[in-house]
């Protein structure tokens, strides 16, 4: 039988490829053992503005060090490259994360932050070269790559965080576990409602003496510069809004009442960017089956209004905890009339007292509308971050290599909020109301 020379060469390369990988897996196992255990040698695939985000918090951790840097556009790289070097960090600069792979002998880790399709690619070659991996989030906008990650950690049994960052973000943590999950604060959580809004923007630019040829465009899977510059736009490359935006959010849901949805519907259009492939606007509602009963929750993402910005609720019958990312957006706790005495609460320190509630007026003759249960004080929450929002989740992450503590992140975590978030899409495409079954959520 004759031989196709092309795919012989093709697979004689991936073969090669396969070894020079799991060689460097061996020698980086071999330098771990003999070099400072404080010191961690990372690399950053993806030097665009997620990369910088996670580059800049990285630098603010006792022990990381950068040693090489990966991106296929030269102005990412050289922006990079100079902005290590003021720290202290000499890097070497790839344009292709196999090389990097190939030729960087002492590395620990890898962070992946570049665009969601190449995800699951890089962090699988990283695991097979031995090294842990910080995944950025959206693990892929493919649920069958996002699965192949489960799978290759499963069988690597390489660290993996994915970065939903709120999961280690010391505020959500007292809200959701001591406040919701340990103490009962605001009661049985029938609701919560999310979004993310921001206002009407241009697609992003780039500097004209640092554009890409249209070769070197083909070479790494992109058709023009205008959608390598705004991938998360077009469906070969990421999810849109709703899964680039929502999924930090809507994977709280889950952390809430501890169960993975049973159902979405959607809505959604290209209503405003007709140059786009993915919705500009979505509205979503999620059904959770908790043990304790029916849970909804709603979620927006809108790209034409900042209306609201990010933030959300998550609402009991006792009162709602307001929160987000940002504290000036959310930072306290709303109490029902009818809950409970919360000042023990406040002598424990779990809340603060600050504001306190304004009760209904108990004047004669004014006129008190009964329906309105909730009164208008707010409970501050007691807890700050004074750091960058990704650090506590990247700390996480090094202490798990460092000290073998479990991660906030794990890939099963992260795959099921891409099962729930990916198929908000779905429902938006088909119009109809997604179902789902415990084992859509196992990769």
């Amino acid at each position: 039988m004759e031989v196709n020379r092309t795919k012989f060469m093709q697979s004689a390369t991936a073969l090669g490829m396969l070894a020079t990988l799991k060689a460097q897996a061996v020698e980086n196992a071999e330098l771990a053992a003999i070099k400072n255990p404080d010191q961690l040698n990372i690399a950053l695939i993806g030097a665009g503005a997620e990369g910088r985000i996670l580059t800049e918090a990285c630098l603010r951790i006792p022990g990381i060090r950068f040693k090489a840097i990966c991106d296929i556009w030269s102005y990412s790289q050289r922006y990079s490259q100079r902005y290590l070097k003021k720290y202290g960090h000499e890097v070497n600069v790839y344009e292709d994360y196999r090389e990097l792979l190939a030729n960087e002998k002492d590395l620990d880790a890898v962070i992946v932050a570049s665009p969601d399709w190449m995800h699951a690619e890089q962090a699988n070659a990283c695991m097979e070269a031995g090294l842990h991996v910080y995944c950025e989030k959206e693990m892929s906008n493919s649920l069958e790559k996002a699965a192949s990650i489960v799978h290759k950690q499963h069988e690597t049994g390489k660290i993996v965080q994915i970065g939903h960052q709120r999961r280690s973000n010391p505020r959500y943590i007292h809200a959701i576990e001591k406040l919701i999950h340990e103490v009962g604060l605001i009661g049985q959580v029938t609701n919560s409602t999310a979004q993310w809004n921001r206002a009407r923007a241009d697609d992003l630019g780039w500097p004209k003496k640092y554009e890409m040829d249209a070769a070197m465009l083909e070479k790494y899977g992109y058709d023009t510069m205008s959608e390598f510059r705004n991938w998360r736009w077009y469906k070969k490359y990421g999810g849109g809004p709703i899964v680039d935006l929502g999924s930090h959010q809507i994977d709280l849901y889950e952390w809430v009442w501890g169960v993975n949805p049973k159902s979405v519907i959607a809505s959604g259009g290209i209503d405003f960017y007709p140059n786009h492939e993915w919705y500009d606007n979505v509205m979503c509602i999620y059904e959770y089956e908790t043990p304790k009963g029916m849970a909804r929750a709603y979620y927006e993402t809108l790209t034409t209004t900042s209306h609201r910005s990010f933030s959300e609720a998550f609402r009991g019958i006792y009162g709602t905890i307001e929160i987000a990312e940002v504290p000036q957006r959310g930072n306290a706790v709303l109490r029902e009339a009818q809950a409970p005495d919360w000042m023990p609460y406040v002598e424990q320190g779990l809340i603060k007292a600050e504001a306190a509630p304004i009760r209904q007026s108990s004047t004669k003759n004014v006129a008190v509308d009964v329906r309105v249960s909730a009164e208008a004080g707010k409970w501050p929450l007691p807890i700050d971050l004074a750091k960058p929002a990704h650090q506590p989740h990247l700390e996480n992450f090094f202490n798990a290599i460092r000290h073998d503590i479990p991660l906030n992140c794990p890939v099963e975590k992260g795959y099921e909020t891409a099962v729930a978030v990916l198929a908000a899409n779905r429902a938006v495409a088909t119009n109809q109301k997604i179902e789902f079954k415990e084992l859509d959520f196992i990769a």
